[in-house]
């Protein structure tokens, strides 16, 4: 009997799991056995709900700005903007560029070196349909290129789904004619 037992209750948590890992209410109609009818539900009590499942807030997270780069000098302006309709308590965007980078170079206080040619920029908490203070880079390049390709994306969105890709992560173009290319 005790095998018996040990084989029951394996079989009853693998189907728990197998239902919490679906979410509360997932194929259960109400008044169902183990539903809000009189059956005791997971909670072990009649009619008890069984624990609701953690849900990542939505938000969806945009960037937008423009580049600039002339005579070896890189100039941008980055923000970013939650559509929500979550708040988010912060994010960081990376911003990657095609050449190198002067060693070195000051950056704003939210922003830190990710590598020899990426920086990561702190937003700050982004309310649900808020907008973040503007991030202005001045970066020298190594040399006197004649283009620079820039990658703007989210690094980390404070644990938010997302479900647009389409407005924050964007690869743009910066001829070195001195003229603002906009993403």
């Amino acid at each position: 009997m005790s095998v018996m037992r040990r084989a029951l209750l394996v079989a009853v948590s693998a189907a728990t799991a197998v239902v919490m890992a679906a979410g509360p209410g997932a194929g259960a109609e109400a008044g169902s056995a183990g539903g809000r009818g009189g059956d005791p539900g997971p909670g072990g009590a009649p009619g008890a709900a069984p624990a609701p499942a953690s849900i990542a807030p939505e938000a969806d997270l945009a960037h937008h700005g423009h580049a600039s780069l002339w005579s070896g000098e890189l100039t941008m302006r980055l923000g970013s903007e939650n559509h929500g309709p979550s708040p988010l308590p912060d994010a960081t965007v990376r911003i990657e560029f095609s050449v190198r980078l002067v060693a070195d170079q000051a950056l704003p206080s939210n922003c830190l070196w990710g590598g020899e040619r990426i920086v990561l920029c702190r937003t700050g908490q982004l309310r649900a349909v808020g907008r973040s203070r503007e991030i202005a880079l001045g970066l020298r390049t190594v040399g006197t290129p004649d283009e620079v390709v820039v990658r703007i994306d989210t690094a980390w969105n404070g644990g938010a789904s997302d479900r647009n890709l389409e407005n924050h992560q964007h690869r743009v173009l910066v001829p070195a004619t001195g003229d603002l290319y906009a993403f």
